[in-house]
């Protein structure tokens, strides 16, 4: 990534850290919830592929909102990552993997048999920069989300998720449309106009009548009927896109000054929470004792 692609995104990352988020990706949220109203009457909800925990820190500010000691007990948030995240308050957690059903189960324990009313999924493939093969992998663990979203949602339920525009987003939109009456792609202003990143917002959750949760991939298999196959033929629509954000704020395309408020000076911020394993910690450790410079 060229210097001018993370200049554009300074703004984001440097609001992130004087607000308290851990990751710019919140406002990604906020701005989806800006556009959508997803956190109306919800009470119950589960945060996919938590780590570093930013999209739990907008759960737990929203459903805690009048609780200042959040421990509402009407109030339940799940997070669920591969890796270990460091705690927040009223957010419980559970490091294990989404396409194991007994990661589900784990879930509907701590809501005490009850369903989630919302489920968010903000992860992404570490990307190679080839976009048909990152586009590809994306959508497997989008589908992998979603198959755990049928064990834990509750009907009438929203499941946002990120998604990667790409030529295969109408088949993506098309399955997704069978578990939900609206299905709509949204792009938040904090994220770059240049990335083919954007969120798919699924709200009201209906499955087929006599549909049985299931961990396969694709979650419904039509092969057996072409006829009745929803995935093909006119339902393969034109997905419907809507930018959300305010349209006056900053451009995550745009570079700012570093000083944004006059009369006071720029302090430089450390992230709000590193990461507390990162997968790429062996490789710095064996760059930090020049393994590779022996190489040579």
């Amino acid at each position: 990534m060229g210097k001018a692609s993370k200049d554009k995104r300074d703004i984001y990352y440097r609001l992130a850290k004087e607000q308290g988020w851990r990751a710019r990706s919140a406002f990604k949220l906020l701005q989806v919830d800006e556009e959508f109203d997803i956190f109306r009457g919800v009470t119950r909800a589960v945060d996919l592929c938590a780590a570093p925990g930013s999209w739990s820190q907008v759960l737990s500010k929203k459903l805690y909102a009048n609780d200042a000691d959040q421990d509402d007990k009407d109030s339940k948030i799940v997070a669920i990552d591969l890796q270990a995240m460091a705690p927040l308050p009223g957010v419980v957690q559970i490091q294990g993997d989404i396409t194991k059903v007994s990661t589900a189960e784990q879930v509907i324990a701590h809501f005490q048999g009850e369903k989630a009313d919302l489920v968010v999924c903000d992860g992404a493939p570490d990307v190679t920069g080839l976009h048909d093969m990152d586009e590809y992998i994306q959508a497997q663990l989008l589908l992998a989300a979603l198959n755990i979203t049928t064990h834990v949602l509750r009907p009438g339920g929203t499941f946002v998720a990120k998604i990667f525009r790409g030529r295969d987003i109408t088949l993506l939109y098309a399955q997704l449309r069978v578990f939900f009456r609206s299905v709509v792609c949204a792009k938040p202003r904090s994220s770059r106009n240049s990335s083919i990143e954007s969120f798919i917002v699924c709200q009201d959750y209906a499955p087929p009548e006599g549909y049985v949760p299931t961990m396969a991939s694709p979650p419904l298999d039509f092969s057996y009927d072409e006829t009745n196959n929803p995935l093909t033929g006119p339902n393969r629509v034109i997905v419907p896109f809507v930018a959300c954000g305010d349209l006056s704020g900053f451009d995550s395309d745009k570079t700012y000054p570093q000083q944004l408020d006059s009369g006071t000076d720029y302090a430089l911020r450390k992230p709000l929470q590193l990461p507390i394993n990162p997968p790429y910690k062996t490789a710095l450790d064996l760059k930090h004792s020049n393994f590779y410079n022996d190489m040579d």
